[in-house]
Parts: C-alpha cells; sequence; structure tokens
C-alpha cells in the first residue's frame, strides 16, 4: 500500500501548532518565533515533508533525496536567511528531496573538513548559506556535487567559479540610500560594518565609496566603524567607544545589514542622541524589526522568499544538468524610505 504524503497540518500536528503557523513559515508570510520556525523544520525534515517516502528514517533515504545545507552561522532574526530557509526547503520538498541542515564549526572552517555526520554519498545537493571562506567552498566545490551558495566571499569575483552563486542585487541599491540622504542634507558620511564579511557587504561599501565620489564628496575614515564582524557591534559601550572616537558625529551612518543599523541606534539613543535628528542612519536587509523600531529603519528590502525559492530551482536544474555552465545570480533589491532618514 502506497505511503501517505505528509502534509503540512500532519507538521502541525507533529508539532502541537496551528496549520496557519506552518504555513506561515513554509510560504514566507508573517511572523513566526525563531525557535518555532526550528522546530516546525526540523520536524518536516523528520517527517520527510514532500517525499513519498514519509516516514522512512532519514538514515534509509537514498543518495537521490536528501539535500545538505550547510552553515558557519545558522541564520537567526534580522537575517535575510530565515526566511530564505523556509522558502528553500518547501520548495525542494516539492520536488521530493528531504533537508539536512550542518552546521559547520570553526575548526572544520579552518581546517576545511566537513562535518561528521555529512556523507557525500548520501548527498544529492548541497547549498551553503553563511559560509564566506574561499578555500573552504572551494573544498566543497571539489566534492563534485551540484552546490549553489547564497552569498559570496569578499573576493570572489577575483576566483574562478566552480559552483552556482545567488545573491542579492547590492551596488545600485546603495548608491541610491546615499544619494537620498545626500537629499536630505547629509555630507559627512560614516559606513558601518566588516567590508571584509562577506561579497554582499563588500559590494555595499563599494557602492558606498563610489556614490561618495560621484556626489565629490570627500572620504574620511574616521566617521567610520569598520572592525572585524566578530567585534562587538551589539555591545552599546563599545559602540559608544566607537564614536566617541570620531572628530564628530556624521550626518549619516550606512550601515552594512540591519543588525548593525539597529544596534547603533539603539546605542546612540541611550547616549541621548536623537535619530534622525542627531545622525541619520539606514541598514540592509528589510527584516521585519526594521519596521519595529523607533524611528523606523531606511533598509533596502531583500527579496528573501523569492531568493529561496529561485536558488531551490537553480540547485535543482544543477542536479538535472551537472555539465551546464555555471551560473552567478543576483536579484534586485529595494530600499525602503522611513523615518530614520526623515530630515525635513
Amino acid at each position: 500500500m502506497a505511503l501517505k504524503r505528509v502534509t503540512m497540518q500532519d507538521i502541525a500536528d507533529a508539532c502541537g501548532l496551528s496549520r496557519n503557523t506552518v504555513s506561515k513559515v513554509f510560504n514566507g508570510r508573517g511572523a513566526v518565533p525563531q525557535a518555532t520556525r526550528a522546530l516546525i523544520l526540523q520536524k518536516a525534515s523528520e517527517l520527510g515533508y514532500g517525499l513519498p517516502s514519509a516516514g522512512i528514517p532519514a538514515s534509509q533515504l537514498s543518495a537521490g533525496n536528501t539535500i545538505a545545507l550547510l552553515t558557519s552561522n545558522m541564520p537567526v532574526d534580522y537575517h535575510f536567511g530565515t526566511t530564505f530557509v523556509s522558502t528553500f526547503t518547501d520548495q525542494i520538498c516539492r520536488a521530493g528531496y528531504t533537508l539536512k541542515m550542518f552546521e559547520v564549526s570553526s575548526v572544520e572552517l579552518h581546517s576545511r573538513l566537513l562535518p561528521p555526520h555529512f556523507i557525500p554519498d548520501q548527498t544529492a545537493g548541497i547549498v551553503a548559506i553563511e559560509l564566506f571562506d574561499a578555500d573552504y567552498l572551494d573544498m566543497i566545490a571539489s566534492l563534485g556535487l551540484p552546490a549553489v551558495v547564497i552569498d559570496s566571499p569578499a573576493h570572489s569575483i577575483e576566483r574562478l567559479m566552480r559552483c552556482d552563486y545567488v545573491s542579492m542585487e547590492n551596488y545600485a541599491s546603495i548608491l541610491a540610500v546615499v544619494r537620498h540622504l545626500y537629499d536630505r542634507g547629509a555630507r559627512r558620511f560614516g559606513f558601518v560594518g566588516d567590508t571584509e564579511h562577506c561579497g554582499s557587504f563588500y559590494a555595499r561599501w563599494f557602492g558606498f565609496r563610489k556614490a561618495l565620489n560621484t556626489l565629490s564628496l570627500s572620504w574620511d575614515e574616521r566617521f567610520s566603524i569598520l572592525a572585524p564582524d566578530s567585534a562587538s557591534y551589539s555591545d552599546p559601550e563599545w559602540l559608544m567607544d566607537q564614536v566617541g572616537s570620531m572628530p564628530s558625529l556624521p550626518d549619516a551612518f550606512v550601515c552594512a545589514n540591519d543588525y548593525l543599523a539597529i544596534h547603533l541606534m539603539n546605542a546612540l539613543k541611550r547616549a541621548g542622541f536623537s535619530v534622525p535628528g542627531s545622525v541619520m542612519i539606514t541598514g540592509f536587509d528589510g527584516s521585519s524589526q526594521s519596521a519595529l523600531v523607533d524611528p523606523p529603519l531606511t533598509t533596502v528590502q531583500i527579496p528573501s522568499v523569492e531568493i529561496g525559492r529561485l536558488s531551490a530551482d537553480i540547485l535543482l536544474s544543477r542536479i538535472r544538468n551537472p555539465e551546464a555552465p555555471f551560473t552567478w545570480t543576483r536579484v534586485a533589491t529595494t530600499p525602503l524610505w522611513r523615518g530614520s532618514t526623515d530630515r525635513r
């Protein structure tokens, strides 16, 4: 007798949640707490959501059924990847695959080692997110498995591609953001974030510098916070120490993502500065938190739902046609003008 295909209602029942909550995770519509999202994705993988072989333990699935997600930093709130993972999972499950997640430790990353439970012979394809070590990605490419990488190392454009890449558009949106700030009176600009962290940060930094040059504005590094990504960007005291070492506040801070912008905004407000009165601030990601802070954060919306589905389609196409040329896909982003830059 044929086994029953697992449905969203089955996942909801297994988690003790409503079908509507499960639907929000897989369709990318509506906010779901991170712990709940993780529980739903784990249960969906255990049950074999989308597979006709539902109910068979993951250890018994053939190589043709399993997609591995590799990451060195599992996406959480503030990050476009939280919605990406949900929609990517839904798309591959509908195609008859199941997802297994592997978090790559720092030791494994630097030693170019696969996680101990990752078995290439049992893997049909790989998706890598928040994995920005070029040498590690080269090691993954050398496995000969279909792979798609979300975002990239900072200088990946200088290396020959050996897998498919998907990224958001960064450069043009940052040009628009800087022009928007300039039109509201900004003449001294600071950039916040590790420009070497990943390809998207580097592209935003490059666009920032290009915009200043186009507007005939000088670049003064003293107004920026460019510490490594491992620095204490979430610590308000550390942030205010960085700000305190500047000659004065710039007119505007362009932050590499919403996480950095929101923490900087909160630190400045705690220190008695106003946003946008004392300084304008922008982010990048379009996270749900960006609309909830006071004032709402001007940011750039990343279409994470669409990127999740597109990335799944690219990986599935690679599985079907492994000899096709590798692709680099950039998905358009949209600036959202909000209160943190509303200086009129």
